[in-house]
């Protein structure tokens, strides 16, 4: 059985999949009282299901005719792919578990890597594989990850 976030995810998805203008402008309280759920379970499924590296953009305003717009970044290159989760990787000072399974979610969304190959990687860098310092994770994710681009956009022509 799916649970609350996961439905809430889809029906977001399906509206973005439906809009002519690759994003869609919400509330967080009329999807909340659609889904009967607190707001804040609203935020958790944006914050964690629509993030850069899973390809999406999110703007937010708040206040009374405050809305958050959910933009699906569209990369017609796949080297603006590689490039986009590079900075993404360079930018984020915390490469936990979940962020590497999103980029490597992203990667397979992209055909840029099979499934099969994307769960290697991601037990590679799983933190039961890399039992060191925390600190020193983060630093053997990113190196590691930033390889892995390296090797795709040399395997896709850049």
């Amino acid at each position: 059985m799916r649970n609350i976030s996961d439905v809430i995810e889809q029906y977001l998805k399906q509206v973005l999949k439906e809009s002519q203008a690759n994003s869609i402008e919400i509330k967080r309280q009329d999807i909340a009282q659609r889904f009967e759920c607190v707001p804040s379970q609203i935020n958790y499924v944006i914050n964690t299901r629509f993030t850069v590296e899973k390809g999406y953009l999110v703007e937010s305003k708040r206040g009374g005719g405050g809305y958050i717009r959910i933009r699906r970044v569209i990369l017609h290159e796949k080297q603006d792919v590689l490039s986009s989760l590079m900075e993404v990787l360079h930018e984020q000072s915390r490469l936990t578990e979940q962020l590497v399974e999103n980029i490597l979610i992203r990667l397979v969304e992209e055909q840029m890597l099979q499934e099969r190959e994307a769960q290697l990687v991601y037990h590679l860098l799983s933190d039961e594989a890399l039992s060191f310092q925390v600190e020193d994770r983060y630093l053997i994710r990113r190196q590691q990850l930033l390889t892995l681009m390296k090797l795709l956009r040399y395997r896709n022509g850049g």
